[in-house]
């Protein structure tokens, strides 16, 4: 798919600027890969001295197939490439929206053979941004996480409807609003550390990661041990992998409305709120659900109308771009089987995702 990508775009359509392609370069790849050669050689044996020959100063000497094949792009892990293309898309690199966008249509067929595209999920100093995301993905940008609330349904309004800035009305420890922007990585557990960290003035990273791992416990039912142990075996079985793993969002809010059930129905909001969330990297949204009786029966009888509700509810998350996962909370009610559980479950999903656990 690389290779065929590469041969649809034309090359001097790609360089609008030497020094600004370079610098995307620097980022990305070693140009200098021969360090000696400035000492025993002409020069001339470096990537970046060769780059600067055959792209720069003779335009038509490479194609863009052998510009990457150079680059080593064709071998590269895939986060390194779909950067990549990303900073080629860039407004920063073009100036030229036009262009960005050509760019765009000319790769988009080739990428969404291995399932992914770019797509705009902003702007940026009047230029649109586009990044590598799943085909299948959410197509907005999270623009506020409500999550981590206790007990009850927050409270929570408007400060700001046109930039979205949501204040809580009750006490701010009840809630949690993460309102960081989210790119192409997902968000990690680092980053869900790092703004803990600042937004709470903590000393330092290890006061943040304990801290942070309270407070998220502590909005867990106490009446759903599964719940406890999927949370709990997810940080266990990772240990300290799980700084760059997706951040395991506890008890999110998909929907929020100040009206009451009575007012808009039983059914008007069949998922309003998910066990977890995790948020993985080019766009792909996943819910973990945990369930127990309630989502099957009631007083201890099969109750096919709440089973259908459930499935339902399903229905509508997947549609929305969403990937629903549900446990039986028999299966995590043991900790040492939730553990086994949680392992095998997090290792096919993050090998299905190109995530690496190693």
């Amino acid at each position: 798919m690389r290779r065929e990508l590469a041969r649809a775009l034309d090359l001097p359509n790609i360089v609008h600027h030497s020094d600004r392609f370079t610098q995307v370069l620097d980022d990305l790849w070693i140009l200098d890969d021969d360090p000696l050669d400035a000492v025993f050689g002409d020069g001339e044996r470096n990537l970046r001295a060769r780059i600067d020959r055959h792209v720069f100063r003779n335009p038509g000497d490479w194609s863009t197939e052998e510009l990457f094949e150079e680059l080593g792009a064709f071998k590269a892990l895939d986060a390194r490439f779909g950067v990549f293309l990303e900073r080629l898309a860039s407004g920063d690199l073009s100036c030229d929206e036009r262009a960005q966008r050509a760019f765009v249509e000319a790769v988009n067929p080739h990428l969404r053979q291995a399932g992914v595209e770019l797509r705009e999920t902003g702007a940026r100093d009047g230029y649109p941004v586009f990044s590598v995301v799943s085909v299948g993905s959410h197509r907005g940008r999270p623009k506020n996480l409500i999550f981590a609330s206790i007990g009850k349904k927050p409270d929570l309004r408007f400060r700001d409807a046109v930039d979205n800035d949501v204040e809580i009305l009750g006490d701010p420890d009840d809630v949690l609003v993460y309102d960081r922007p989210i790119g192409s990585d997902g968000l990690r557990w680092r980053d869900l550390q790092a703004w803990w960290r600042e937004t709470r003035g903590l000393d330092s990273d290890n006061e943040a990661k304990w801290d942070l791992y309270n407070r998220l416990t502590a909005c867990l039912p106490h009446n759903s041990p599964p719940q406890r142990h999927l949370f709990e075996q997810y940080h266990r079985v990772h240990g300290s992998q799980v700084q760059d793993l997706p951040a395991l969002l506890p008890e999110v809010w998909l929907h929020w409305d100040p009206q009451t059930a009575k007012a808009r129905g039983k059914d008007a909001l069949l998922r309003f709120r998910m066990d977890f969330l995790l948020l993985l990297p080019y766009g792909r949204r996943v819910v973990l659900e945990v369930d127990g009786k309630h989502h099957y029966a009631t007083k201890e009888r099969a109750a096919p109308d709440v089973y259908a509700r459930t499935m339902r509810g399903d229905r509508e998350l997947k549609l929305s771009g969403y990937d629903v996962y549900r446990f039986g909370a028999a299966e995590l009610a043991d900790e040492e089987q939730a553990g086994i559980v949680v392992e095998a479950f997090f290792r096919d999903l993050y090998r299905t995702t190109g995530l690496s656990t190693a």
